[in-house]
């Protein structure tokens, strides 16, 4: 298990950008993002490898959205351009560990984003 926390979420007009961050306390395998909107389930946005950086999306992304991770500071990105208001949501952190590699195991608490003129 790791302590996760997220950041950068808030309210942004519709084309606007944002950029949410991650930090661990601990070593993953891969970490990604998970979103949840008012009456929906929770649904999967992007992860990424830890060490190798690779990534992959949903396809709801459609090239807008960009993960990122900086080794050094233990913490991912999420780079989110040409936002709308379908993309309002609880954003939440999610990681796969040693322990556990297949297996979404620790989660953050949340940050919400608001897409909203």
């Amino acid at each position: 298990q790791v302590h996760l926390e997220e950041s950068g979420g808030g309210l942004v007009q519709p084309g606007g950008s944002l950029k949410l961050s991650c930090r661990t306390s601990g070593r993953v395998v891969r970490m990604g993002w998970f979103r949840q909107a008012p009456g929906k389930d929770r649904e999967f946005v992007a992860s990424i490898h830890w060490l190798r950086g690779s990534g992959n999306y949903a396809d709801f992304v459609a090239g807008r959205f960009a993960i990122s991770r900086d080794i050094t500071n233990f913490t991912m990105y999420l780079q989110m351009n040409s936002l709308t208001p379908e993309d309002t949501a609880v954003y939440y952190c999610a990681a796969r560990l040693l322990t556990a590699p297949s297996d979404w195991s620790s989660w953050g608490q949340g940050t919400q984003v608001t897409v909203s003129s």
